[in-house]
């Protein structure tokens, strides 16, 4: 009796005889293709993938056996040779490279080489945060804002690639500057069109441009606001810490701490990594430290009221509001 088990299992005679007197017995399965397979009683039933392979003869064993790993090896070194013989393959390859390293080229340049010659070249893919600008501040307006001129990274005005000079002339500046606000403050007015300087306007200005005039600075590009100007989060790098590692002291924070200005809280507002409540206490440490405009105790007008006041006066007498001074 043939004990049934499933292929992966041994099947054993319930009793084994002497081998002299097994006779073989055949069982008749019925396969797929309709054809009679005998399988000895005796035998191990095997899948086809796990049968026994037949024994090997001298000449078998006397034959090297190549890997196939070296095989492969030689069919690809072929294959190779065949397509470099090909003047066509060189052809498509060059071509190839030579598009791949023209879009990088592009990228690069678009990236770190391009300059923005004034507000009107910035498109909204700078916006939002995304994108930062280096430049040498030329000239600054008001306590809150100034003119940047763009240096980008590889555009021939940094070591080791230096071969332009920065324009120190207005005539060589005309309409090759970015109009640039700094983010969440709002310093004294200055006098425009006639009208009266706030208190300390004068000294505000004076801290900026000795802060930041004919230096290099970093902005954040936000927005841009009714007068075109860029709203950005501004910061003064140190002389020798690379910008990609630190990019330095925010202007914003730094003008408020020396009591030049107050907190911006009108529609818009941006306040960058620090938030309001960060640049509120600033504003309120300046204060009771009497620095700068809080040095003289007291109620005065603030920018934001100053700038509505004349807005109002404006209106009434016909005249078009004041543009920020430049």
């Amino acid at each position: 009796m043939v004990n049934w088990l499933w292929p992966w299992k041994s099947a054993t005679p319930e009793h084994p005889k002497p081998e002299a007197h097994t006779q073989a017995t055949t069982l008749r399965t019925h396969a797929k293709d309709t054809r009679d397979t005998f399988i000895p009683a005796n035998s191990t039933s095997t899948w086809p993938w796990n049968r026994p392979s037949e024994p090997k003869t001298s000449a078998d064993l006397s034959t090297p056996v190549v890997p196939r790993i070296d095989v492969l090896v030689a069919q690809s070194d072929a294959l190779l040779d065949s397509w470099l013989a090909s003047s066509t393959v060189l052809a498509v390859v060059a071509a190839g490279t030579g598009g791949l390293l023209t879009l990088g080229f592009g990228y690069a340049y678009g990236r770190y080489g391009k300059r923005l010659r004034n507000s009107e070249w910035i498109t909204p893919d700078w916006l939002g945060g995304k994108r930062w600008v280096r430049g040498i501040v030329t000239n600054v307006g008001d306590g809150d804002n100034f003119r940047l001129f763009h240096t980008p990274r590889f555009g021939g005005y940094h070591w080791p690639l230096k071969w332009r000079p920065v324009p120190s002339k207005a005539k060589a500046l005309k309409d090759e500057t970015l109009h640039v606000r700094l983010a969440g403050v709002d310093a004294p007015e200055a006098s425009h069109f006639g009208k009266e300087a706030q208190p300390f306007a004068n000294e505000a200005i004076d801290w900026l441009t000795n802060y930041v005039g004919g230096r290099k600075v970093y902005c954040q590009l936000i927005r841009k606001d009714q007068y075109s100007r860029v709203i950005a989060n501004v910061y003064r790098p140190y002389r020798f810490i690379p910008g990609s590692v630190y990019k330095g002291k925010n202007i914003s924070r730094e003008i408020l701490s020396a009591g030049f200005a107050s907190v911006y809280e009108q529609a818009g507002a941006e306040y960058g990594p620090y938030g309001k409540e960060h640049f509120q206490q600033l504003e309120a440490t300046a204060k009771k430290a009497r620095r700068g405009q809080w040095a003289k105790p007291g109620q005065r007008e603030s920018p934001a009221d100053y700038k509505r006041r004349h807005s109002q006066t404006d209106a009434k007498l016909g005249t078009k509001p004041d543009q920020p001074s430049s």
